[in-house]
């Protein structure tokens, strides 16, 4: 165990099964809000889904409105997709948030109450950098925020960051404060039948990722590693049925359970988080989306970083069902990086970026990229690991990494 000082908190309310939607406009007068907004994306919109949370305050009997919809929220909650939405949530004279979707949509209404709070209109001239606020200064915002996620990966309705991507610097930047996260959030698995296989396969993965780094954090506590852990066990027993079989509530609900759990141990867990610092920096240059890069990751990382992992490996390969691992963690380690991959080969995902042509010229300073990226925290991935690791997952050949 960690004896430094630690932080561990779950502010968010969840409200989980099928159905739980209904409980939404009762929610929102509940928190004293009047006039909410919907903030959703495109997809959702077309898909249906948004019309279903909307059709809630059509014949609700609480005193509360939904006075508008916002869908134009972009992958990797897009800084200009922030701004616009501030401007729109004030033309409306509205004072509540309800968010609708996958990570991008849940991190932009995070966003979107972090500028509320602050006074802020503009968000790419105020966010050139990650930002980490701390009681007395961060304050609870007294805006009603809910938050309904669509799709089992980020975890981010109980989280208490939000990762927005600057597009003018071209960099994703974290925003973290406790009182960031939802009020409250709505785990209602009927809302994610609709989510493509291969969607579904790499937020899975994502949340895969969240409890890998959260369990192997150097500052793991008993609290995190019991999320980490569990979520873990939640994912390898029901991502492959939830993947097959989209309209599993069973394996849905209990992925939405294990995204947010997995995601509490990584928040608080949060150091030393290679597979994130790399995936960040993926993400950023390749718009390759944050689940497929972490997805693509993982096992490599896993592989290049032995000395990261072997301390705590045979907990982690308890928690995925392999049975009669190794006692020897090196090999334990590698029985655990087959399982990854395996499970990542079984739910149709690839093993590189090989689909999204990268260009070998945007590689050259991808050592510098990683290690600056603002998740870091105190722990840097040594250059010739990044190299290595970008060798193996560009889809590229060597010579061309390195030219």
């Amino acid at each position: 165990m960690n004896s430094s000082f630690s932080e561990f908190h779950l502010r968010t309310s969840i409200s989980s099964g099928a159905g739980s939607r209904s409980l939404l406009p009762q929610m929102i007068q509940g928190l004293g809000g009047k006039r909410a907004i919907l903030f959703t994306d495109k997809g959702l919109t077309q898909a249906g889904v948004a019309a279903q949370i909307i059709d809630l305050f059509k014949s609700t009997q609480e005193s509360v409105e939904l006075v508008g919809t916002f869908d134009e929220i972009e992958q990797d909650a897009k800084a200009k997709n922030v701004t616009k939405a501030v401007r729109f949530f004030k033309e409306q004279r509205a004072d509540a948030l309800i968010a609708l979707g996958g990570g991008s949509v849940l991190d932009a209404v995070k966003g979107i109450k972090w500028m509320l709070n602050k006074g802020y209109n503009d968000v790419e001239e105020v966010l050139h950098t990650s930002i980490r606020e701390f009681l007395p200064e961060a304050q609870p915002t007294g805006i009603p925020h809910v938050a309904i996620p669509t799709t089992a990966g980020t975890g981010a309705e109980v989280s208490p960051m939000a990762v927005i991507f600057n597009e003018k610097l071209g960099l994703k930047v974290v925003v973290r404060t406790p009182f960031l996260s939802a009020d409250m959030a709505i785990l209602d698995p009927e809302l994610t039948v609709g989510l493509p296989p291969k969607i579904t396969a790499f937020t899975g993965m994502d949340a895969l990722t969240h409890a890998v780094e959260g369990y192997f954090s150097t500052t793991s506590t008993p609290f995190t590693d019991s999320y980490a852990l569990y979520a873990a066990q939640l994912i390898a027993e029901n991502l492959p049925t939830a993947v097959k079989e989209g309209n599993n509530l069973e394996a849905r609900g209990n992925m939405l359970m294990a995204s947010a759990m997995a995601i509490t141990a990584f928040g608080f867990g949060n150091n030393g988080v290679p597979v994130h610092n790399m995936a960040h920096v993926f993400g950023a240059k390749f718009r390759i989306p944050h689940g497929l890069a972490n997805a693509v990751l993982l096992p490599n990382v896993m592989a290049a970083l032995p000395s990261f992992y072997l301390p705590k490996i045979k907990g982690f390969a308890k928690a995925l069902g392999i049975e009669n691992s190794s006692s020897h963690p090196k090999e334990c380690l590698t029985e655990v990086i087959s399982f990854i991959r395996n499970l990542r080969h079984q739910i149709g995902l690839p093993d590189t970026f090989a689909e999204f042509d990268l260009d070998a010229d945007s590689l050259q300073s991808i050592v510098t990229d990683v290690q600056s990226d603002s998740a870091s925290g105190k722990f840097l991935i040594p250059a010739d690991i990044i190299t290595k690791v970008t060798e193996e997952v560009s889809g590229l050949t060597p010579s061309k990494v390195n030219q």
